[in-house]
């Protein structure tokens, strides 16, 4: 499709994943508002996620439950759930992407989010995980929607009223 009729339609292009991965421990996650970002399954209890983020630039990390309770593994040092999280984000957009975003040169031998992490000069500082929740339940929501070619409403963001066409 040409870049003319692409920038007409109020739908995005889908990357793949730069390679498989299973979305049970790690459900959701992204490279948005300047952090690496998402949310992460508990390893004790079916019922509680952590949402996590390594914030590009200053690596600063936070993890907290869904209901902003640190995390338990915080401890002076980037917790499980970062290192899951970390992981997924190499899997699904590849370790060259993640590692710009985060603004890191990648040293020699790493190859998962975690040895990446590793590498970063980190401190904890909290920030806010409502917004990467929120946004985490909005892309469940879309999954029960029926397959359609029809435009989804709420996902067509800018108006069209045929003027200047």
């Amino acid at each position: 499709m040409d870049d003319a009729r692409w920038a007409r339609r109020s739908a995005v292009r889908v990357v793949p994943p730069a390679q498989p991965r299973k979305l049970v421990k790690v459900p959701f996650v992204e490279l948005a508002d300047g952090r690496l970002q998402g949310v992460v399954s508990s390893g004790s209890d079916i019922e509680r996620v952590y949402v996590s983020s390594i914030t590009s630039g200053t690596h600063a990390y936070h993890c907290s439950t869904n209901n902003n309770r640190p995390c338990g593994g915080l401890r002076g040092a980037p917790c499980k759930h970062l290192e899951a999280l970390a992981d997924e984000a190499v899997l699904q957009y590849g370790l060259g992407r993640v590692a710009r975003y985060l603004r890191v040169e990648p040293g020699d031998g790493v190859e998962t989010g975690a040895e990446l992490l590793r590498g970063l000069d980190t401190r904890h500082e909290p920030s806010p995980a409502a917004v990467v929740f929120s946004r985490f339940l909005r892309h469940l929501s879309y999954l029960e929607v029926p397959g359609s070619a029809t435009p989804l409403p709420e996902l067509h963001w800018f108006a069209s009223t045929g003027a200047g066409r």
